[in-house]
């Protein structure tokens, strides 16, 4: 019996971080073992927030190193399909016949496109964010996904992928599965700045590319207890990024309980307990940056890749939007006006 299909992927928008990683990454690296799986490079997606021409010419690098840090996590190649969503137009095609089957109030109560439109410095959300739901539901669909791997931000999307397929299903006729949503054990990771998520965007992020030394001076610069003066002075554990990314990265828990102890009684500087975490970051990232060299060093490998993911994914979504005309109709319409078209251009022709 053939393996059931999992889709996940994200924005070509630059390289990933540990929020990816814990958001949905950790999962994709268990889970592919299991699944078929498909990985969408989702450039149209980018549009909907970037979509300058500065932007667009930085896709295929954006691309190489989205799919290198996937790779570098853990991902074998072999058993993963990387595609470019823009290379496929009938993906388009599919988005537009979804778009009659979901309402704009039901859209708008997305609660994550606002916070999109917000984060993209946008006073209004364009017509493409507000249909970005509806989109990813033709890039899951399309590929008949089984499984999304998926974070806290997503997970109101594909729920919209799943009325969709109901709800085609139950006009048309049985043609797509209605997905599952599995969700990763830590959903969301505080910034370093510790005013929200991690995020490219923000400036908060730790990649999962950087260095030694980078990841000491961002870790060396994390917001802490704000009224915390002095090492001596009792500090608060709840909702500090510095205990949050150890409760997360560090698998020394009998230290990190320590630290947590001597914090809250004013007995630890936070120079101690942040140079703890230096050193549990950078052997959590340390097989991640040796896997990243081994492909970095095969130049024209990752490109492959995804041009060979992108024409055998092509074919897959070819195959299901014939499904989709089929069922609904569509296929006969025109089948209808070219053979009176065909006859009448005969009796012309006899005629004549």
């Amino acid at each position: 019996m053939p393996s059931a299909r999992m889709l996940t992927g994200d924005r070509p928008t630059g390289r990933l971080h540990l929020g990816h990683y814990v958001g949905s990454i950790a999962n994709r690296v268990r889970l592919h073992q299991r699944y078929e799986s498909f990985f969408i490079i989702a450039d149209l997606h980018m549009l909907t927030t970037r979509n300058s021409r500065a932007d667009i010419e930085q896709v295929a690098h954006n691309a190489r190193e989205m799919v290198t840090d996937i790779l570098a996590a853990g991902v074998e190649p072999e058993r993963a399909t990387f595609y470019l969503q823009s290379a496929i137009p009938e993906v388009g095609d599919l988005n537009t016949l979804f778009q009659n089957l979901i309402t704009v109030p039901r859209l708008e109560r997305v609660p994550s496109l606002k916070e999109m439109t917000r984060d993209a410095g946008k006073d209004e959300m364009p017509y493409g964010l507000l249909g970005y739901p509806v989109l990813q539901a033709a890039d899951i669909l399309c590929v008949k996904g089984q499984v999304v791997p998926v974070g806290k931000d997503n997970a109101a999307h594909v729920e919209v992928t799943r009325e969709i397929a109901r709800r085609f299903n139950h006009l048309y006729g049985e043609v797509f599965p209605v997905p599952d949503m599995l969700m990763s054990a830590t959903p969301t990771l505080v910034g370093t700045d510790g005013a929200g998520k991690m995020s490219k965007s923000k400036g908060n992020a730790i990649a999962l590319s950087d260095d030694a030394a980078t990841v000491r001076r961002k870790v060396m610069g994390i917001y802490t207890d704000p009224n915390r003066v002095r090492a001596d002075v009792p500090g608060t554990v709840e909702g500090n990024p510095v205990f949050e990314f150890h409760d997360v990265f560090n698998p020394d828990r009998a230290q990190v309980a320590e630290f947590k102890d001597r914090y809250r009684a004013g007995r630890v500087g936070d120079v101690e307990v942040k140079e703890a975490l230096v050193t549990a970051l950078n052997r959590f990232l340390d097989p991640i940056r040796e896997r990243r060299a081994r492909f970095e060093a095969q130049p024209g490998l990752v490109d492959e890749l995804i041009v060979t993911g992108t024409e055998r994914t092509r074919v897959e979504v070819r195959r299901t939007l014939v499904e989709v005309r089929r069922a609904m109709g569509l296929s006969s319409a025109y089948t209808q006006v070219r053979r009176r078209a065909e006859r009448y251009r005969k009796a012309v022709a006899t005629s004549a």
